[in-house]
């Protein structure tokens, strides 16, 4: 059995057979990462190419057992945004892999301090608040540890999850500070 589902996919737009060979050769290699030996955990790759306005765009999400990684090319040609995509997924699994070597070497000296940040939004009085998308995501309890790192590995302030140890929906922050924060219901 395989170790990775390969998905390529086209929104207003015609796959043809040497796009498509190419985007599965550029995803193919992250087999590797993902592979267990026995292919009892299957990770998915699904490659969702469109175009807006003469812009290519390839968005390439990757999910293995509840992680989930995106990364999405923006340019003038469909092979250069199929690079940037599988470039940038490239990326976030390189610091997923640091950020666990980390948990068990502890952090270097020059990253004992993080750098401050007034954490202060310019023109955010001014904004429209207004729902203007809507994400879905698998869904799984999981451990504090694990719902930061899929928030880093997402790049977002902030992730709302299942806490594994209690069964209660609980959100995990990224501080100003560079640390983190973990917002528990109370009832």
């Amino acid at each position: 059995m395989a170790a990775m589902k390969i998905d390529v996919k086209g929104k207003n737009l015609e796959i043809t057979p040497a796009l498509r060979a190419y985007a599965e050769k550029k995803i193919s290699k992250f087999e590797k990462f993902f592979s267990d030996g026995n292919g009892e955990h299957q990770s998915i790759a699904v490659m969702m190419m469109r175009t807006e306005r003469e812009v290519h765009i390839a968005e390439l999400t990757i999910e293995y057992r509840g992680l989930v990684l995106r990364g999405e090319g923006r340019t003038v040609d469909m092979y250069n945004s199929i690079d940037e995509a599988v470039d940038r997924i490239e990326r976030q699994w390189n610091k997923f892999k640091t950020k666990i070597q980390r948990r068990f070497q502890g952090p270097k000296l020059g990253e004992m301090a993080p750098p401050a940040d007034d954490g202060l939004g310019a023109g955010a009085a001014d904004r429209d608040f207004r729902i203007v998308k809507v994400k879905r995501f698998p869904y799984k309890p999981m451990a504090v540890e694990e719902a930061i790192m899929q928030m880093e590995l997402l790049g977002h302030d902030f992730f709302v999850f299942t806490n594994a140890d209690d069964d209660q929906i609980n959100v995990v922050y990224k501080r100003s500070d560079g640390n983190y924060g973990l917002i528990e219901p109370e009832f």
